[in-house]
């Protein structure tokens, strides 16, 4: 199977991000959107294969869903890749952009782009044992590597392997002196560098991430681009992905107290399988977002959520408190 399969629409999806995209957020991104392709959290391969396989791999009613996996290891790396498509995902994305010191350490994420011919050995290893498409997500450079000229060679080496598909987050990684977070902001953006790669390798498919913050920036950029990712502007503003699925596709948009619903009822049966209510809650706290009342929405979940035996009804006193109203009651 091609990576650029006519079944997998890649024009908006949204990033994978540590401590958000977990399964419960998929669900919720789902609910408001249809047709985006959400990204797991990146999952470490020695995690994967030694750790709590099933516990990683779990998801429910989220696809289309593309498993993210960091390591450096070509044949861990194809064991992961059998047992995300064993587990129903349907894409297999490989991590080269996180610029976190932990997993420099472990020689995966952004330094790997110091190593192309590495990462096509992991990308023809994982290919060669799977039929879904398999993805790399990177950067335009690292510290000083991060001419157009280095970039251009990453691509060319590792479209070797037959990867034709790209995610790019059009920042450097800044590996020494910044904090991953400070690595999503600081280093400036360059979005001519995706325009210009696109350009040419005509035969590969380039997806713009980094800065993307509205629906009329990614509208704009989907005039110049294959398709946009975006990150934190949906997890902060969750209804924002409806909105951007409506523009896109002409979806109808449900209202907020509709989304709550739906997904209060799937975090409510998750409640009766024993897992804490704030694993599920602290996906929603940005669901109002630009309403009147959202602070005191947020600020209420936020004290709440954390004690014990807490149940879906919190959320009756969080939109009475904050001036929101629903026509539902919501327990659990």
């Amino acid at each position: 199977m091609s990576e650029l399969d006519p079944d997998l629409d890649r024009t908006m999806s949204v990033a994978p991000m540590m401590g958000c995209t977990d399964r419960h957020c998929r669900v919720l991104l789902r609910l408001l959107s249809p047709h985006a392709l959400l990204f797991t959290e990146m999952v470490v391969s020695g995690a994967l294969i030694y750790g709590d396989t099933n516990h990683f791999l779990q998801h429910e009613d989220d696809e289309p869903c593309a498993l993210q996996i960091a390591g450096s290891n070509p044949d861990e790396l194809a064991t992961c890749a059998q047992l995300g498509e064993a587990a129903g995902y349907q894409e297999i994305n490989l991590n080269v952009g996180c610029p976190s010191d932990r997993v420099q350490h472990a020689r995966i994420g952004a330094c790997l782009m110091a190593d192309p011919r590495l990462v096509q050995h992991c990308i023809s290893a994982m290919k060669a044992k799977v039929d879904i498409p398999v993805t790399v997500k990177c950067r335009i450079g690292i510290d000083d590597d991060d001419s157009f000229e280095n970039f251009r060679d990453f691509i060319n080496i590792v479209a070797e392997s037959g990867c034709d598909t790209f995610y790019i987050h059009a920042r450097k990684a800044i590996l020494d002196g910044l904090t991953a977070r400070q690595n999503r902001d600081i280093p400036p953006l360059k979005y001519e560098y995706v325009y210009r790669i696109a350009r040419e390798f005509p035969h590969c498919r380039f997806y713009l991430n980094g800065g993307i913050r509205s629906v009329a920036e990614a509208l704009e950029q989907l005039g110049l681009t294959d398709g946009v990712m975006l990150g934190r502007a949906i997890y902060q503003n969750p209804y924002l992905l409806m909105e951007l699925d409506s523009a896109i596709y002409g979806t109808a948009l449900s209202t907020r107290h509709d989304i709550l619903d739906q997904y209060a009822g799937y975090a409510s049966k998750c409640l009766t399988r024993g897992e804490h209510a704030k694993h599920m809650l602290k996906h929603i706290l940005g669901l109002y977002s630009g309403c009147p009342g959202a602070r005191q929405f947020r600020r209420y979940l936020s004290t709440q959520m954390f004690k014990p035996k807490t149940t879906m009804d919190i959320l009756n006193e969080a939109l009475r408190i904050s001036g929101l109203t629903s026509d539902h009651n919501f327990v659990s």
